[in-house]
């Protein structure tokens, strides 16, 4: 299987509700930098039935991009009650997968 697919399989996996981090689907996925994770995702269209959206990083925070994302991302997890501090930050000990 290849890399992105691997990535794509282990973040269909996180429930409605749950966030994880790059570092830990890259883990899981047997790849070695993080940002390969945060490149898999980013090639995924907004049809997609992978959540991306639940992938944030090791501090809880959502990563930057270009566009609409980092907003899109926020405002998703939002919808499944995922809430975040003044610093807009998730508390990884709560809604961690």
């Amino acid at each position: 299987m290849k890399p992105y697919e691997k990535v794509y399989q282990i973040v269909a996996m996180v429930p409605f509700g749950k966030v994880t981090t790059y570092g830990k689907v890259a883990r899981l996925a047997g790849v070695q930098n993080p940002r390969i994770v945060g490149y898999a995702l980013s090639n995924l269209g907004l049809d997609t039935k992978v959540p991306w959206h639940r992938v944030v990083n090791y501090r809880g925070a959502i990563s930057m991009r270009k566009g609409e994302g980092p907003s899109l991302q926020k405002s998703m997890l939002r919808s499944e009650g995922i809430e975040f501090n003044r610093k807009d930050c998730i508390n990884l000990e709560t809604y961690l997968w």
